[in-house]
């Protein structure tokens, strides 16, 4: 894959703009799984020193998404199953009951905005334009959280969701099965446009479920893209 062009925003410092660089490209794979990184390119390329570089580089690696080997070089993560599994448990654990909320109580506004992001989804699919259709199922989850003020948590979650959302996004890309996953957005509104918490349960389940049930499949087509532990991989294989 090519790499991502990233316009710098107004009043971005270097080391924003760099980290905001390297950390989209990661997540869509123009950076791939196991590739060196060097900061002399990295900073030529974003016409930055590399002090910048430097400390994104070790913001990435906090996320576990930059691997600095001294005396060797910085390489992009594998993705971690492990890391995989744990956010998908902390997710089911957190969501369900987020959904829960939701289906009891939930403002007019962020319902439309739910609406909203349904509507647009149907164009991406339409469209094939992937990488927007996982922006706007990003969008879904959070305004969700929005709606019953949880934002906080939303936000803490995202911060170790790094190889999780890796996950999502390459199967995104590799078009697999998006339809279900529109299928059960618009599930997800029907219940909290309804009130129906055994419906938003239910969807919500199936849902986070998803990424167990493709996995398989993604690593058969990105077996270099996954850390390599044979223990683990056979969990999620067979």
């Amino acid at each position: 894959m090519s790499v991502l062009t990233v316009p710098r925003l107004l009043q971005e410092s270097s080391r924003e703009y760099v980290y905001r660089f390297l950390k989209i490209n990661i997540m869509n794979f123009s950076f791939p799984p196991g590739s060196a990184l060097s900061e002399k390119d990295i900073a030529a390329m974003l016409d930055v020193s590399r002090t910048p570089v430097r400390e994104a580089f070790i913001q990435l690696s906090q996320e576990d998404l930059l691997e600095i080997v001294p005396q060797k070089g910085t390489y992009v993560s594998h993705i971690d199953l492990e890391g995989v599994e744990e956010s998908k448990f902390l997710r089911e654990k957190l969501e369900v009951a987020i959904v829960e909320l939701a289906c009891k109580e939930f403002p007019g506004d962020k319902l439309f905005e739910l609406q909203s992001y349904i509507a647009l989804q149907e164009l991406c699919l339409d469209e094939k334009n992937y990488a927007k259709f996982y922006s706007l199922d990003d969008d879904i989850h959070r305004t969700i959280f929005e709606g019953c003020k949880k934002a906080r948590i939303w936000a803490m979650m995202q911060q170790l969701h790094a190889h999780y959302n890796r996950v999502r996004l390459l199967n995104i890309a590799s078009g697999h099965d998006i339809a279900i996953v529109l299928e059960q957005h618009k599930n997800l509104v029907k219940a909290i446009r309804e009130q129906d918490v055994e419906l938003g349960r239910k969807t919500i389940q199936l849902h986070l479920n998803k990424v167990r049930l493709d996995i398989k499949d993604l690593i058969h087509d990105y077996g270099d893209y996954f850390r390599q532990s044979g223990d683990v991989l056979t969990k999620w294989t067979f």
